[in-house]
């Protein structure tokens, strides 16, 4: 899966799971960016995209991450 199609899913997951009309994610893009996006939603995203993607991110992947490029990279490295 190429990167900008990660993108274009993760688009539809954030506005799924933080109940948005619209999103449009960036490599740069952080929690601070989108307002909905807080601790509570963080735990319900980060599944929606795990099993989205078929994939399981451990506790210390998901802290390290400080922006979305950095989910996408560790979705990128997990995908066969």
């Amino acid at each position: 899966m190429e990167r900008t199609e990660i993108f274009e899913r993760l688009n539809e997951i954030f506005a799924d799971v933080l109940d948005l009309d619209d999103v449009s994610l960036t490599d740069a893009t952080t929690a601070n960016d989108i307002e909905e996006w807080d601790s509570l939603s963080h735990i319900p995203l980060v599944v929606a995209v795990e099993k989205a993607f078929g994939v399981k991110f451990t506790s210390l992947e998901i802290m390290k991450w400080s922006n979305v490029g950095e989910m996408v990279n560790s979705i990128l490295q997990k995908q066969p």
